[in-house]
């Protein structure tokens, strides 16, 4: 079952080629090294990060109106405008769980607390993504919350058609239009583990969250009149696909930690969709770098954290459709899992084989 798992020596090194044009390093770049994966600051502390502050009142705004004049609107327009929205929140909420806009962590969870996409409370959001950055343990599905791949355990006890829905998202098209519906039936069977368990924390997350979510039912439904189905197939569906894009693209099994994390050179609406969060790899070496100075400083740094990475670069987002719209990027159990279940196998069949010609 693991060998089909197993990468060829051609996909292992798919990205390993240095990029045309490489600029030579400045002093600049010599002066800012990326962090090292014990790198314990991922909270940045700014008295007031202006540019953040205002994008919040931006995506809020652009809500309300999208919302308030829904029925003006035809349903094509509000589509990709929902879709647009919903993801921005959620990369508003990346840049929250890192500090910003203010220093002062209960104001930014009630900044970014109010989940456009409904499906997952910000606070288990939060939780999770700090767990992901310890960079020792990303990719590992046994470790790293927001690993795409899973464990040769894990893949062993899903049914046939859990199978069949991983491998459908293994594709980037699967990942946009199926992966909204599972991650939500996943937060879910999550919500009613934690309440057979009791488990206290998860469900002050979901408190928290379940009173957001009626402020937003009363707005949508209430107040603006849109019914939950469409709201769910014009803003929440569209917008967690967009969003899943980007993490799509962000992450690879690689023995070294540095080149686990992908740089997506895009454009300047995608890179702002994401916050620039698409430079991967910098903001896993830089996780407090506000998401407004990004781009100039991967400009400065480019040498280091393409050569530190082991040029894991992905020439945009367009490049990325063209090669894995119905192609598997990556296999989904995790490379160096599977390949360690092999050995594992084949030395426990070596020593029943010496037993049995000691036996006999």
């Amino acid at each position: 079952m693991l060998e089909r798992f197993e990468l060829s020596d051609e996909r292992e090194n798919w990205l390993e080629e240095a990029p045309e044009a490489l600029p030579e390093a400045t002093p600049e770049a010599d002066a800012q090294p990326a962090a090292r994966v014990a790198d314990p600051v991922l909270i940045a502390t700014p008295r007031l990060d202006v540019p953040t502050l205002l994008l919040a009142i931006g995506i809020y705004g652009a809500f309300t109106a999208a919302t308030w004049f829904y029925h003006e609107l035809a349903w094509w327009l509000v589509l990709p405008l929902g879709a647009i929205i919903v993801c921005l929140q959620s990369s508003l909420q990346h840049e929250a769980i890192h500090g910003y806009p203010t220093r002062l962590a209960w104001l930014n969870y009630l900044i970014v607390a109010p989940a456009l996409w409904l499906w997952l409370p910000y606070g288990i959001n939060r939780d999770f993504h700090l767990r992901h950055h310890v960079n020792e343990h990303l990719t590992d599905p046994d470790l790293d919350p927001e690993s795409n791949y899973v464990s040769p355990e894990a893949w062993a006890r899903m049914s046939p058609a859990h199978r069949t829905l991983r491998q459908a998202m293994a594709t980037l098209l699967g990942r946009i239009v199926i992966g909204p519906v599972y991650y939500a039936a996943l937060s879910l069977r999550d919500l009613a583990r934690a309440l057979r368990r009791h488990d206290g924390v998860v469900l002050k997350h979901w408190a928290l969250h379940g009173i957001m979510l009626a402020g937003l039912g009363w707005w949508i439904v209430g107040a603006c009149d849109i019914s939950v189905a469409e709201y769910l197939l014009l803003f929440v569906w569209p917008g967690t696909g967009l969003a899943l894009i980007r993490s799509y693209a962000e992450h690879r099994s690689a023995p070294d930690v540095a080149a686990r994390s992908a740089t997506v050179e895009a454009g300047r609406i995608m890179s702002f969709l994401y916050l620039y969060n698409n430079l991967h790899a910098l903001h896993h070496a830089q996780p407090t770098l506000a998401w407004h100075r990004r781009a100039r400083r991967y400009r400065v740094m480019r040498n280091k954290i393409l050569g530190e990475s082991r040029y894991h670069l992905i020439k945009g987002y367009g490049a990325l459709f063209r090669d894995y719209l119905l192609d598997a990027k990556e296999p989904i159990v995790h490379p160096a899992k599977a390949r360690s279940g092999l050995r594992t196998a084949s030395t426990a069949g070596s020593s029943a084989s010496d037993a049995l010609y000691s036996a006999a």
